[in-house]
């Protein structure tokens, strides 16, 4: 069960950290600018910020989502479920993933339904991406944005995962984002392990914590 820890040794920022993008200054607040209200009322506005900050064309898997994908290989993972929407897990060879926040790696239109790639938001030279369709429909991220329900089949794969699980990694998240931190709750395996910077609800729960980065504790130990 991952969050943006994971992904900040590709270069992907996280949210809450001194850095993240949550303590940057914005015209408006993050979390307002990756809302569904904003989507709809300041539709330019929100696919500026979108591209500028919550995709990541060049970033590449480290040694967490390789990892976990040779886990998986080798008969070891059953699933990963990941609060990230960067596909990176994909990438490095995941087959097996839960994205309960979406993925900025497919995108639709919202009239049709047609599928496009990321790469069709930035080539397209509108500022606000359509759809080739009789209806040029507005082509959206497969994201979950704030005030939006998260997908039910990536969330009930996940629950049933996690709850079906003897042992669960916890990496790279604070655990405080609702209600994706909720579905811990499900875990009755046997050892349950944290690895983050920083201490988390979690902790006295856990039977193993590391408070190195993901990365650095992956260095370290074998397949």
């Amino acid at each position: 069960f991952g969050g943006a820890g994971v992904s900040t040794e590709s270069g992907i920022p996280d949210f809450r950290s001194v850095d993240g993008l949550y303590n940057q200054k914005y015209k408006y607040p993050p979390e307002v600018m990756v809302s569904h209200s904003f989507y709809v009322s300041k539709t330019e506005e929100f696919f500026e910020f979108y591209k500028e900050n919550l995709v990541f064309q060049n970033a590449k898997p480290n040694i967490a989502h390789k990892y976990f994908a040779e886990l998986e290989k080798n008969g070891k993972l059953k699933a990963v479920v990941t609060q990230n929407i960067d596909g990176l897990h994909q990438k490095a060879g995941s087959k097996n993933v839960y994205e309960i926040h979406g993925t900025t790696d497919k995108n639709y239109c919202s009239k049709c339904k047609k599928e496009y790639g990321k790469d069709y938001i930035f080539k397209n030279n509108e500022d606000i991406p359509r759809c080739n369709c009789s209806q040029r429909g507005l082509i959206r991220p497969d994201v979950t944005l704030y005030g939006e329900n998260l997908p039910n089949e990536a969330v009930n794969n996940a629950v049933n995962a996690i709850a079906n699980a003897d042992m669960l990694i916890i990496g790279g998240t604070s655990l405080t984002v609702y209600p994706a931190s909720t579905y811990i709750s499900e875990f009755s395996g046997k050892y349950m392990v944290l690895i983050n910077r920083d201490e988390t609800l979690m902790d006295n729960f856990c039977d193993l914590i590391f408070r190195e980065s993901i990365g650095d504790v992956f260095k370290n130990i074998k397949y």
